[in-house]
């Protein structure tokens, strides 16, 4: 009898970190710089020193969690080991807010850029292209994908680069950089930088995504929590860095738009043609971030419909010569239609309730574990297993109520629908939700890996 085709282990800790990297999109520190910058005080990168510190406590609980548990899954998985399997199914559920609609986001950014660049060809047009090509890519393998995506990362990182060696350039023609100015200022406060800092963890949604790579992962017990942490920390290294050298070019937080800031220093610092350039640069970022996204979000899906927390019929199927989740990926693809109808605010407003509430229930997780352990004799470390992920939790939970009430009017309604399901999957909560099974066939995973290097 053939046994059902199951994902790989192809990836590498550097492509993993890749993937995580491009699914944050490194470009976005270019454009929200005028609105963090706005709310800082001019301090754009002290917010993101806070903010790099503030997900770093997350990716630790994550890192701990995906070490205990190394298979695709993600926060879900976590909750439902150590909380309950009622809980599992809720914050699976959050998270699929988050995830569902963030390739949505990506692409309605992607499009209104180029739409921008190419007036005549509208945003609605640009978003079927995006959409369809990301979908194909995706479609064909993650080999595939894993390759589009590092070209593409590699052209984004070039450009992000020209982009401060041009930002350094028209510096040395300046005569009054202060080195401290961008980190702190007279006009700037703890507070301030607080409300920045709010601003700027958004520029980390996605690291995360990186534990649902997991059964596609060379080792993953290693590599996963290496590569969310590292995911953190590159991503806020690049967001620092990036925006210490704007902030020496536009001090303070004062802009005739701040939503374009970087458009216009771009035009400052290099001329017009180079700042079209760019713009075609952050659109190639967006398509690697879509792509990131679409890849992680199938996957996840596919572990859920696998085991029978959504249908397994629809969900739970893999290609069986292409080994990928396609009706999950052109389902995605689809949802990101209905951004044609929606602005960029509305659609982001969708994607931050279950970001945050996923972050806070991992830091829980870890904490269960720790008490668990505790009674058990164990004695893990106080610092790793307790009081970083209650700063964590905090943190996240802090992250939450700076929220809009209609994020959180439509959070908390996708968590009643969720609620609903849940009574019907369990028959009015008599019976224990379907278990995902985090552990594939080792077996099964040789004899794909053999074929698809046969092939």
């Amino acid at each position: 009898m053939t046994s059902a085709p199951q994902l790989t282990a192809k990836l590498s800790l550097a492509s993993v970190v890749m993937f995580g990297v491009a699914y944050m999109s490194p470009a976005i520190v270019m454009l929200t710089f005028g609105v963090i910058a706005s709310s800082s005080g001019g301090a754009t990168p002290a917010a993101y020193i806070l903010a790099t510190l503030a997900m770093s406590l997350t990716a630790f609980s994550y890192g701990k969690m995906s070490r205990i548990f190394p298979a695709s899954g993600s926060a879900d998985t976590y909750a439902r080991k150590m909380i309950g399997p009622r809980v599992g199914f809720l914050v699976g559920w959050a998270i699929l807010l988050d995830y569902f609609f963030l390739p949505m986001v990506a692409w309605l950014i992607q499009s209104v850029y180029l739409n921008a660049q190419f007036p005549a060809v509208p945003v609605w047009i640009w978003l079927l292209i995006n959409v369809l090509a990301t979908t194909v890519v995706n479609v064909l393998g993650i080999v595939l994908a894993d390759r589009v995506n590092k070209t593409l990362m590699t052209l984004t990182m070039v450009g992000i680069a020209a982009f401060v060696i041009m930002c350094v350039r028209h510096l040395t023609t300046a005569s009054d950089v202060v080195g401290t100015t961008p980190l702190w200022n007279p006009t700037t406060s703890i507070a301030a930088v607080s409300a920045g800092a709010a601003i700027a963890a958004y520029s980390f949604l996605g690291f995360d995504a990186v534990s649902t790579l997991s059964e596609e992962t060379i080792n993953p017990k290693r590599n996963i929590p290496r590569g969310i942490l590292l995911t953190v920390l590159v991503g806020g290294l690049i967001f620092v860095g990036v925006s210490f050298v704007m902030q020496l070019v536009h001090p303070g937080g004062s802009f005739d738009d701040p939503s374009t800031a970087s458009y216009a220093m771009s035009v400052l610092v290099g001329g017009q043609t180079f700042a079209d350039i760019i713009n075609i640069v952050i659109i190639v970022g967006g398509f690697a971030s879509g792509l990131a996204i679409q890849a992680s979000t199938s996957r996840l899906m596919y572990v859920m419909g696998r085991d029978g927390v959504l249908p397994r019929r629809f969900f739970g199927r893999l290609h069986p010569k292409l080994k990928t989740p396609v009706l999950n990926l052109v389902l995605v693809g689809a949802a990101a239609m209905l951004a044609i109808n929606l602005s960029l605010d509305t659609a982001t407003s969708f994607i931050n309730f279950g970001a945050f509430l996923t972050f806070a229930m991992v830091n829980v997780c870890v904490i269960v574990h720790f008490v668990r352990q505790w009674k058990l004799k164990t004695r893990p470390s106080i610092l790793g297993f307790l009081v970083m992920p209650v700063l964590g939790a905090l943190v996240d939970l802090y992250l939450l109520t700076q929220l809009g009430p209609v994020a959180i009017y439509l959070g908390l309604g996708w968590l009643a629908l969720g609620i609903v399901y849940l009574a019907i999957l369990t028959k009015g909560f008599r019976k224990t939700p379907p278990e995902m099974n985090t552990e594939a066939d080792p077996k099964e995973n040789q004899g794909t890996a053999e074929a698809l290097l046969g092939a």
